[in-house]
Formats: C-alpha cells, sequence, structure tokens
C-alpha cells in the first residue's frame, strides 16, 4: 500500500474531493457517488459482505500456500536440500503480489465493482471486521485488504473511513489450541532433563551426531551465564518458541532464559552434517548477538507459525529496541512489514518537528537520498537522468533492487520496502532537498496540495557510511572496519554476488559495527564477471598514458587496482592488506567462481567461527538423555 505520510488521517470530506481515478474508472468514479456510509440495503449488504468474503478468501488462499512452503523449510532442511532452500525462500517473496493480483482480478470478474460507491465501500471494511472474529491473522488479512483496495481505488481514499490505517482487530489476547511457546522449569525438573527436552522435543526427523557431546556445549553455556547470578530465583525458567526458525543452512531455537527478574535471550545454532545427523553448532546470546540473527541485512527466516502475531510478540520482549515492523519483516511476512512501518512513521511525523533533509555521505549518480533525522531510516528516490559513467535505465536500477529482495543477503546488503505513490508533508522538507528533488526527480515527484507525492521510492535501515565512519575512525576502529569490508566481500562473493562499485562510500556501519552494502545500481553476479590481472606494458612510456594499453571489456575486473583507487588513505590500505590482501589477486575471485560453477552452497552462519562448538565425539553416537546426576549443579537446589 501506498504511505499517506501527512501527519494525520485524511479529513471527513476528503473522499469527496475531485481525483483521478486508477483503472477501470468506472469503478473509481462509483466511489464519488456517495462520501458518506449510508445504512445499505438488503441488496447493498449482501453485496458489501460478498466483497468481503472475496478478499478474505484471496488472503486465506495466499497464507495457506505460505505456510505450505514455509512448513517445507523442515524437510528442505533434513534432506540437506540447499538448492531447494534458495528457491524456496525467492518463490515466497513473490506469493503476495500474485495472490492480490488474482483477488483483483476475481473481484472485477464476479462482481459489480463499478457500482459500488464509497459508502458501499465503508460498509465492506465494516463486513471484513466482522468476518475477522476468531481469525489467526487478523493483522495480516488488513494488510491484504488494504493491497486489494489500493490496486483498485486512486490514493485519495487511502484514509481510515475505507482501509486499515489503524488496526481494527486486536492481536494481543487470541487464543491458540497449543501456546506459541514452551516453558521449562529446571529448577523443578533439573537442567540436563530440561535441555535435552528442548533439544529432542521438536521432532527432527534426523538424530542428533552426538546428543551427549550437544548437550554438554549447552550446559557449559548456561553454567558460564550463571555466573553472574547470585542464585536461583523463584521463577527459573526457560521459555522457547514452538517452531524453529529455518534459513538457509541452519535451524535456530530462539528462546530466552529467565531467573527473576534477568532475562537473556538465545538462539541455539542447530546444523545438518549432510551424512544423516543433526548438531549444536552454538548458542548465541544476548541482546546484540540475537538482534545480528534478525538483521534487516539478512534473508527472511521460515517460520510455520498459525498466528505470526504471538511470535512477533515473543520476538519484541527479547528485542525491545526492534520495531514491529523489522520484526515481521525477518519472518517473511514483509508487506505487514510495511504496514507498521507506515503506521509508526505517521505516529513520529505527529511528534516530531525535524525537517526532512539530505542524507549524510557522497551524493550518489543514481538516487537522492534523504531521511529524517529523528527517525533511523533513509529514503531513496531514484534520478531521472545517471551522468557519466553510469550507463543504465531506472528500470535496470529496480531490477537490481529486486535482484537484492530475492537474493541471500548473507548479513551484507541492507533490505529495503518498495513503496509507491508516498505521500510526505510538504512543510517538513528543507529548502535544499525540496529543491533537488523537483530538479532531479521532476518524473517521480508531484505536489498535490499541502504534500509532496513520490511516484516511487526505496525504504532502509539507516547506517553511517563507511567512509564517513573511517574518517573519525581511530586506528583500532579503522582495522574493525576493514576486517568487515574485507569480510561483506568475501562472504558476497560466497553466494555469487559481486558489488561492481567497491567504493567504501556504498557500504555503511551499523550500530552494532557491522559493514553492509546499500548501492545496487552496479550490482551483478560474481560469475558474471572476468577477474584479470594488468598485463604488463611493452614499452615502460605506455604505463604513463591516459589510455590503457590492453583491452577491457565491459564485464573485465582488475582487483590490483582497488588498493590505488579504494584505499586511497594509507591507514586504511595497511589494515586492509594486512588482512585481506589475497582479496587483490584475481585467483581468488575466481576459485570462487569455479565452487560456484560446481554447484557449491557456502557456509555463511551469522555468527564468527570462533563461537562455534568443537565437534569432538563424546562417547559415541548416543540419542540417550544422560540420567539426573551424571555431573555437577548450575545452582544448588537446580539438578543439572
Amino acid at each position: 500500500m501506498a504511505i499517506v505520510a501527512t501527519g494525520a488521517v485524511e479529513p471527513e470530506d476528503a473522499a469527496s474531493r475531485p481525483l483521478r481515478p486508477r483503472p477501470p474508472a468506472r469503478a473509481a468514479a462509483a466511489l464519488d457517488s456517495g462520501s458518506r456510509a449510508q445504512h445499505p440495503g438488503v441488496e447493498q449488504a449482501a453485496l458489501a459482505k460478498r466483497i468481503a468474503e472475496g478478499i478474505l478468501a484471496g488472503f486465506d488462499r495466499h497464507y495457506a500456500l505460505f505456510r505450505g512452503v514455509t512448513a517445507g523449510a523442515r524437510d528442505r532442511f533434513e534432506r540437506a536440500d540447499w538448492q531447494a532452500v534458495q528457491e524456496a525462500a525467492r518463490e515466497r517473496i513473490q506469493f503476495y503480489d500474485r495472490r492480490v493480483d488474482e483477488t483483483v482480478d476475481a473481484l472485477r470478474t464476479g462482481l459489480p465493482l463499478d457500482s459500488c460507491s464509497e459508502g458501499l465501500w465503508q460498509h465492506v471494511k465494516l463486513a471484513y471486521v466482522g468476518l475477522l472474529h476468531g481469525h489467526r491473522q487478523p493483522e495480516l488479512a488488513e494488510t491484504f485488504y488494504n493491497s486489494v483496495f489500493c490496486r483498485l481505488f486512486h490514493r485519495r481514499y487511502f484514509n481510515n473511513r475505507n482501509i486499515f490505517v489503524r488496526p481494527a482487530v486486536s492481536t494481543e489476547h487470541i487464543d491458540l489450541d497449543t501456546p506459541a511457546h514452551r516453558c521449562f522449569y529446571p529448577a523443578r525438573d533439573g537442567f540436563r532433563r530440561v535441555v535435552g527436552e528442548l533439544l529432542t522435543g521438536f521432532s527432527f526427523s534426523l538424530p542428533f551426531e552426538d546428543l551427549r557431546r550437544d548437550l554438554r556445549n549447552l550446559l557449559r553455556f548456561i553454567r558460564g551465564q550463571a555466573r553472574s547470578w547470585a542464585g536461583p530465583r523463584q521463577n527459573l525458567q526457560i521459555q522457547v518458541l514452538n517452531t524453529p526458525f529455518f534459513r538457509n543452512k541452519g535451524a535456530y531455537l530462539i528462546g530466552k532464559l529467565i531467573n527473576g527478574a534477568d532475562e537473556i535471550p538465545f538462539g541455539v545454532a542447530i546444523l545438518n552434517n549432510e551424512q544423516g545427523g543433526l548438531y549444536v553448532d552454538t548458542v548465541l546470546t544476548g541482546t546484540a548477538e540475537i538482534a545480528n540473527l534478525f538483521s534487516f541485512a539478512r534473508s527472511y527466516f521460515l517460520v510455520d507459525t498459525e498466528m505470526p502475531a504471538a511470535v512477533v510478540g515473543f520476538l519484541a520482549r527479547i528485542l525491545p529496541c526492534r520495531p514491529k515492523a523489522d520484526l515481521y519483516t525477518a519472518i517473511g511476512l514483509q508487506k505487514h512489514g510495511k504496514t507498521e512501518f507506515y503506521r509508526d512513521f505517521l505516529h513520529q511525523l505527529k511528534y516530531s518537528e525535524d525537517e526532512l533533509v539530505t542524507a549524510p555521505g557522497v551524493r550518489g549518480l543514481v538516487m537522492i537520498v534523504f531521511t529524517l533525522p529523528s527517525y533511523p531510516y533513509v529514503f531513496k528516490v531514484i534520478k531521472d537522468r545517471f551522468p557519466a559513467p553510469k550507463d543504465l535505465t531506472r528500470a535496470q536500477v529496480k531490477d537490481r533492487y529486486r535482484l537484492v529482495k530475492l537474493h541471500d543477503r548473507v548479513g551484507r546488503m541492507a533490505d529495503s520496502w518498495e513503496y509507491s505513490d508516498a505521500c510526505f508533508p510538504l512543510h517538513r522538507f528543507s529548502t535544499e532537498l525540496l529543491a533537488e528533488l523537483e530538479r532531479d526527480a521532476a518524473s517521480s515527484v508531484t505536489r498535490d496540495g499541502d504534500v509532496l507525492v513520490i511516484k516511487h521510492l526505496y525504504i532502509e535501515s539507516r547506517m553511517t557510511p563507511l567512509n564517513l565512519y573511517l574518517r573519525d575512525a581511530d586506528d583500532e576502529q579503522v582495522r574493525r572496519a576493514m576486517k568487515g569490508y574485507g569480510n561483506a566481500l568475501r562472504q558476497l562473493a560466497a553466494v555469487n554476488i559481486f558489488p561492481g562499485d567497491m567504493l567504501l562510500k556504498n557500504f555503511g556501519v551499523t550500530q552494532h559495527g557491522r559493514v553492509v552494502f546499500y548501492d545496487y545500481d552496479e550490482i551483478c553476479y560474481l560469475t558474471e564477471c572476468r577477474f584479470r590481472c594488468i598485463p604488463e606494458a611493452p614499452f615502460p612510456e605506455l604505463e604513463l598514458a591516459e589510455e590503457p594499453w590492453y583491452s577491457v571489456a565491459p564485464n573485465d575486473v582488475f582487483p590490483e587496482e582497488w588498493a590505488t583507487f579504494l584505499l586511497t588513505d594509507p591507514r586504511v590500505r595497511r589494515a586492509f592488506l594486512d588482512l585481506h590482501g589475497d582479496l587483490l589477486s584475481p585467483d581468488f575471485w575466481s576459485a570462487q567462481q569455479a565452487r560456484i560453477r560446481a554447484g557449491a552452497f557456502e557456509d555463511v552462519f551469522p555468527y564468527p567461527k570462533a563461537r562455534r562448538f568443537a565437534r569432538q565425539r563424546v562417547g559415541g553416537v548416543s540419542d540417550r538423555l544422560p540420567r539426573e546426576g551424571e555431573g555437577g549443579a548450575v545452582f544448588a537446589g537446580a539438578v543439572v
């Protein structure tokens, strides 16, 4: 749906203003025939209900298909079918728009939308709310309704009378047959038994390759956490969400360890050894590590849940600084994430007064990037013209952003929300930014009364541009940043991505210090490139010539040039050469291309190698849970 970022819901007479209808014209024009909701006759009430039922049927079909692909993640993980994992993740992202299109087509074909007034559509909304009583995904169904309505009618009608600008159905106390999370009580049952039940209670069809070793590793983790506690409190428990979170080669058990007022979020990473067994690779703990696991720079989890609001509610309690928009998006419900973002942005505009300004950093050749300083996001608008050396079209830019949306981002490429017909209050723009938008993106912006309508834009989390970060960094910060920059290049290469434009300004540093790529207009698949050494000049004077003495094709890349053109700061160059000098040779890139072409799926996990548990065998292969008393205690009275 479009953003209506006016800071408030439109006034009651907004629907009676002249407007430009969306196709089909007759359906949109019909809304003008009645701007107030009248009590409908029996026939009109029946029509409103049929429309509402048609939209909800479209949503239910969408979520059934969505859950079907999501539920298959367990089987794909256990079969170690990594190709199918990637294909399913890409396919699922595209489900929503297809179902909206199908629903719109069905409504246009089967119902007399041409005769529907705005008053009737308001009764459609009321009928729809009634259908959501007892529904397990009411918030998603509201978003789906908005999407269908916005496909049919002009943005002038996007107000709370016609769509769900504000939610109508609460998700706080929806009853589920099975609770969204499980509770374990180690003071009563002992940590060994609890941890054993936690690992074996998720119905994996594969055995653990060495359950005794995995239990020992987990218990050591718990002991480490317990050192900072004075002792067990009355409320000592472990809470774990009922369904694993699948992504790429991993399955993650998400929960929290509670001891009185202390709560420690954790994620247990389970991997497939590709030989018929599973093993615990590590435990991530603390807000920072769990936030990284759910980063906006990572692909979406596949989490099979009947009630997403319950899962998001649990995640919000262990990640209190992450907005619901990010959490819904992280579990693959990015369309509802957009709705949550929109509502939050309206609230921010209402309760702030700062101006929208150009974002810090070097101005780009392809995008105008602006931000609201009090809000941690940036807005990106494609310019009308791209000066040399850029040689691409608007459509190509959008295709490359879509490539990133569908690809494995491995924690190194920022996700974005894509919006159309976004309306911002004119008075919130700085004079300089407004002039830049109307000069360089004139085809994308239109003034409409007291708002500026932006026809198309991307929204991303705001980061500090790497070049600006390095400018103010001390030597240790420079080294950490260049380690992250090189690791970003390596990890992107591992999933067949080459950034194209390697300039430091095209990378950002997150609040947790992670280096992330965010400028996609020159991105391509690694296997499309040809990495070469610069040939030796036949005559020394040719090295001083303005033009190269060798031929250069459009897809040729010369890594040895990067040290000269990218790493101009001596501190930056020293750190990069020390940590990632091999990246300046074509050999690294060619070898990576060979692995990709051979069908290899590289291991890129959301935690450093140093966090991985050792995998030495402990007493042979066994799925037997250790008996109580086979070890020491974490707490007196809490048997381990």
